[in-house]
């Protein structure tokens, strides 16, 4: 199964921030929408991502100075992205080795989704079940 069907599950409403908004924004835009992480956009590419993790090391970096800072200046980039076409596995594979919790899903150098490591634990969790489901009917089918 591919990235394009978990959007096609959830929705492909992306939540953006421009770099030049300032930290204490982009925190109350994460906390209002109540998500732990946003893309940066430049135009319609991703410049970065912002996410909590970027929040606690400016803070422990700059203070409570950071929360004035822009968030280009404290996001990840560049940010580690997939095509809609990445497998379910191949993206958690990813999120895994690289230690990250989101991947923009970018088609054509556009941000069409994001994806959190949340998402495709439910998926493969439904899928498993499913599959588990299937085995006992057939084996008391027998």
């Amino acid at each position: 199964m591919t990235i394009a069907a978990i959007l096609g599950g959830k929705g492909r409403e992306v939540i953006s921030i421009e770099g030049d908004v300032t930290v204490v924004d982009a925190v109350a835009l994460l906390s209002a929408r109540r998500i732990g992480a946003v893309p940066v956009m430049s135009g319609s590419a991703v410049a970065g991502i912002f996410s909590e993790r970027d929040v606690i090391h400016c803070l422990e970096r700059d203070g409570v100075a950071a929360l004035q800072r822009k968030v280009s200046e404290v996001m990840t980039a560049p940010a580690i992205t997939v095509s809609p076409n990445e497998s379910v596995l191949g993206a958690l594979a990813l999120m895994t080795r690289r230690r990250i919790r989101h991947l923009p899903v970018v088609e054509g150098g556009i941000c069409i989704g994001l994806v959190s490591i949340g998402d495709l634990v439910k998926y493969r969790i439904e899928r498993i079940e499913s599959e588990a489901d299937a085995m006992r009917a057939y084996i008391q089918a027998v």
